[in-house]
């Protein structure tokens, strides 16, 4: 009975102190978003170890910045004028006075009064040859029908949609109150399948030249899709997004993406397993991921993850201190100094650790065993200059996918889901080239999208 009371309660208290990781997991020490943490303030226990570096610069605006300010056109729409009624000096009557030139001005910008839609029409002339024959213009290329809404009309409306996430409902209001445009909700899930099928030899593009890219960031967030949990996979560079949905998160998934399986660069990502399933490639591992499980491994009373974090942190200030100095590379001492450091740690986490049943480890132990396993990964960053130290990238990307779940809500339909995520891959990749969102949908809306040059990127 003792045997069998001594092998439950070391059940239990290991149960326990899952159960304590759990409620003290946050955004600092797990990979918990923000959002999760709630209302409450953080504690002045949890500031001091907060993982984002201290810049040393007062809040606010710094000295010498120029500032913003709105600039005034030298080309404006419309001038009044505001004459004086009275003179100033003996209160005489104006209305006969002398105009002077010259006076002070001031610029006001504003939107047009009244709805902001405009009609054109297009007229097909009809004029009489010589000849006796009579002969009809042709109208404009797009336009078919009697009456009908013109392309930057229809590139507001993707972009609301697709880009501020609006609901169709919603944006369908937005287009009555601001453009006096009567938009129903299925013509603007029209525009935005419209957009989508226009994208194909985007998507090719933007596939190839994720291909080809020296270095990619790979991640994946969960969404609901046809009220089924469903996948999001996102492929990027700084100048590269392309999202795809699958039902599957796996192997599968990323098959049918067709980046991953045929990339030869260096791929950054999380450390999830089935990235590991990909061998022509050369992996990194997100540092941002191991500093937050690191955290959470001192806070369970070891010592080695607080010296790993140091040496995770030190060396990346190492790196961008030689990118400032223009250097390529960390210098062979100081590469040689890393790995002894690194291996130091381990042997320190090892005594921390002894050796116990895979069943058994905990989490810290489990992190030191893959930070030892994975060690090339973990430091590609201190020897390739183009690899990150995180996969902000990625996540940054995929931000925005969070946004339209809470914002819209699930996608209705697998189809609903990839027009979606075709349309943001085609304005996240414009905006990374410096190219307006609705300078972007307005050339996909007049039939001519824009591509990304070919070539490394």
């Amino acid at each position: 009975m003792v045997a069998s009371q001594a092998a439950l309660i070391s059940e239990l208290q290991a149960q326990v102190a899952e159960l304590k990781a759990r409620v003290a997991g946050n955004s600092r020490n797990s990979s918990r978003p923000p959002s999760s943490d709630g209302l409450s303030k953080p504690s002045a226990d949890a500031k001091k170890r907060s993982l984002r570096e201290r810049s040393g610069r007062p809040q606010g605006g710094q000295e010498g910045a120029p500032g913003h300010h709105l600039a005034r056109r030298e080309v404006v729409d419309e001038r009044v004028a505001h004459p004086p009624e009275r003179c100033e000096a003996c209160d005489g009557d104006l209305a006969d006075a002398e105009a002077v030139g010259g006076g002070e001005s001031r610029q006001v910008f504003d939107l047009p009064e009244g709805a902001l839609l405009g009609v054109v029409e297009h007229v097909a002339a009809r004029w009489r040859c010589g000849c006796g024959h009579i002969s009809a213009g042709t109208f404009p290329a797009g336009v078919l029908a009697p009456a009908q809404y013109g392309p930057r009309l229809r590139a507001l409306g993707v972009y609301v949609c697709v880009f501020q996430h609006l609901p169709y409902d919603r944006a369908a209001q937005l287009l009555g109150d601001l453009a006096g445009a009567a938009v129903s909700t299925g013509t603007l899930a029209n525009w935005v399948a419209v957009a989508a099928a226009g994208l194909c030899d985007f998507d090719e593009r933007l596939r190839e030249l994720l291909v080809a890219a020296p270095v990619a960031h790979f991640d994946e967030t969960g969404a609901r899709i046809a009220g089924r949990l469903g996948w999001v996979h996102s492929a990027s560079t700084e100048r590269l997004t392309r999202y795809t949905a699958h039902a599957k998160r796996g192997c599968d998934a990323i098959d049918d993406a067709g980046v991953l399986d045929a990339f030869t660069g260096v791929g950054v990502h999380d450390g999830w397993a089935p990235y590991r399933n990909y061998t022509a490639c050369e992996h990194a591992l997100c540092n941002a991921h191991h500093l937050r499980e690191l955290v959470a491994a001192a806070e369970a009373g070891h010592t080695w993850p607080l010296a790993m974090s140091c040496l995770l942190l030190d060396t990346k200030h190492a790196v961008e201190t030689a990118c400032a100095a223009g250097r390529k590379a960390l210098s062979a001492g100081a590469l040689t100094e890393l790995s002894d450091s690194y291996q130091a740690i381990i042997a320190i986490g090892h005594e921390e650790h002894p050796p116990v049943d895979q069943g058994k480890r905990t989490k810290a132990h489990n992190l030191l065993l893959r930070l030892e396993r994975d060690r090339d990964d973990v430091l590609r960053f201190a020897h390739d200059f183009r690899v990150p130290f995180t996969n902000n990238q990625a996540e940054q990307d995929l931000r925005m996918i969070k946004i339209q779940q809470k914002i819209s809500g699930c996608w209705r339909t697998p189809q609903g889901a990839e027009r979606f995520l075709a349309v943001r891959s085609y304005i996240s990749t414009a905006r990374k080239h410096r190219l307006g969102a609705l300078d972007a949908l307005g050339r996909l809306a007049g039939g001519q999208p824009w591509l990304p040059a070919a070539g490394p990127t």
